[in-house]
């Protein structure tokens, strides 16, 4: 079993040419871009603030304080000191530093566990209102799970793909780089969005397809499944847009944004844009991958199969993937949403008011876009695999003749079975008593199925007359030793 999976993961040295070229191109795209985008951006910059990771060392006391509001609602503050060493930052990394946990039952807005020591923990140098401890706690330090369960996922997926596992790493990397590199800070910058949102599809569809799959016709019809996918969505997501008069204000977040110090206005209808179009692509990738790898599979293994059966059979395949993925979009999106959601229904009067509202309209676009999007990128990617993969079938069926050692130009029909050599008749033995009347006609002995001698010493008559019904049986006799020596003296069976 090893053995085989070596086989199947056998580094052709073609696809490594595709791979470094690709990842070369790759990263030249990333850094100019970074640079190009960001010349003028300031980001992780802010003066004077500091969030940097610690340690708790030691426990300190806890203040508390109540107050009334209303008439019988007492409510109380609390305030948890304690020590913490620094883990991270170049100007404080290594000291020891007082800070203070806050807790306040009117808001709830602490819900965090009290520290205790040795938890990790993210401080920021705020410092407290009342200037006795100069960080306050800002949250539990989670970033180190999160990258332990990545390391494990990555491990798997080398594990059981291997250097199909390695690729996808690779290409996930790149993917996600040019979200965080390029255009993120392009948005920022105030750039185009809806030229860096195709830019950054096409350059996540190219460069995952070629360093997982390398340079192959699989590749390249996936390439034009999902890139046609794309464009689906965004012609949709642009008429929609202009259709149902959105205006991009969705939650706070996008207040946020409107109001950025960076002198740069954010055009937040072209990133309902981005929104829909980056989450549709994914989805074609998918899609267009599994009907492109299974009808290369299909073929290559059935390479008789002409243009209309596996047009077919990449259409069956389409539909048992349209199901799944339409769901797999639906719930992305509402459990994105799901608090929103459940806000929404609390202080919404009706069903349809709740429906109306633009973020939730925004939603059902992300979701319907991209399952229309996924609908007609079914019957295109069937399409182009059919026409290049049963061109290439005429290639694959001459290689097969020339390694059995046939003529090439038997490749497209079936080649008939040997004959087996005429033998002289032997001539037929008296007509049976039970059919005096019916003129019967030896055939020839009945033929094993399995191989070419005879099954046993039965022979087969028919009828001679054309108007009767034939007649099919069989007579038994027994030779006697003198008649098959005759038959073999006489070369007759």
């Amino acid at each position: 079993m090893a053995y085989k999976l070596d086989l199947k993961n056998k580094i052709n040295p073609s696809h490594i040419k595709v791979w470094v070229v690709t990842l070369i191109l790759s990263l030249i795209y990333l850094f100019a871009g970074f640079k190009l985008v960001s010349k003028d951006l300031d980001v992780f910059k802010m003066e004077g603030a500091y969030a940097v990771k610690a340690r708790v060392t030691e426990i300190g006391e806890y203040e508390k304080s109540e107050y009334v509001a209303g008439l019988d609602n007492t409510y109380e503050n609390g305030t948890l000191y304690f020590h913490a060493e620094v883990l991270s930052g170049k100007e404080f990394k290594g000291q020891t530093v007082y800070a203070a946990q806050t807790f306040d039952n009117y808001s709830n807005m602490s819900l965090d566990d009290p520290v205790v020591v040795g938890d990790k923990v993210m401080l920021y140098n705020y410092g407290t209102p009342q200037g006795d401890a100069d960080w306050v706690f800002g949250g539990f330090e989670r970033l180190d799970a999160v990258i332990w369960l990545g390391v494990s996922f990555g491990v798997l997926l080398i594990v059981f793909g291997r250097i199909k596992g390695l690729n996808t790493i690779v290409s996930l990397a790149l993917t996600c780089l040019s979200v965080f590199m390029v255009f993120v800070p392009s948005v920022l910058a105030g750039y185009n969005i809806y030229f860096m949102t195709m830019l950054t599809c096409i350059f996540s569809i190219v460069t995952t397809l070629l360093i997982t799959n390398g340079a192959t016709q699989k590749s390249f019809t996936t390439i034009l499944g999902c890139s046609f996918g794309v464009i689906v969505a965004a012609l949709l997501s642009i008429g929609f847009d202009k259709g149902l008069r959105l205006t991009g204000l969705l939650d706070e977040h996008s207040i946020y944004l409107r109001t950025l110090g960076t002198g740069v206005e954010v055009n937040l209808r072209a990133l309902v844009f981005a929104m829909i179009v980056i989450g549709a692509m994914g989805a074609d990738m998918d899609v267009a991958m599994d009907i492109s790898s299974s009808l290369n599979e299909l073929h290559t293994n059935a390479p008789h199969m002409k243009f209309r059966d596996l047009f077919r059979s990449g259409i069956t395949i389409g539909q048992d993937i349209m199901g799944t993925m339409a769901n797999t979009l639906v719930l992305a999106y509402i459990g994105s949403s799901l608090c929103s959601i459940l806000i929404y229904i609390t202080y919404s009067s009706s069903l349809y008011e709740l429906l109306n509202r633009e973020n939730i309209i925004v939603d059902l676009l992300n979701a319907l876009i991209g399952s229309m999007a996924i609908l007609l990128t079914i019957p295109l990617t069937t399409l182009v695999c059919c026409a290049l993969y049963t061109g290439r079938g005429e290639e694959l069926l001459e290689r097969m003749s020339r390694s059995k050692g046939t003529a090439p130009a038997a490749r497209t029909a079936k080649a008939a079975p040997a004959k087996a050599p005429v033998k002289a008749p032997v001539s037929a033995p008296a007509e049976p008593a039970r059919t005096p009347n019916r003129a019967i006609e030896f055939t020839r002995p009945m033929q094993s199925i399995s191989s070419n001698k005879t099954s046993d010493d039965r022979y087969q008559y028919k009828s001679l007359i054309p108007d009767k019904d034939p007649i099919n049986f069989y007579a038994d006799f027994e030779k006697r030793p003198e008649q098959k020596k005759n038959e073999e003296e006489n070369g007759q069976d």
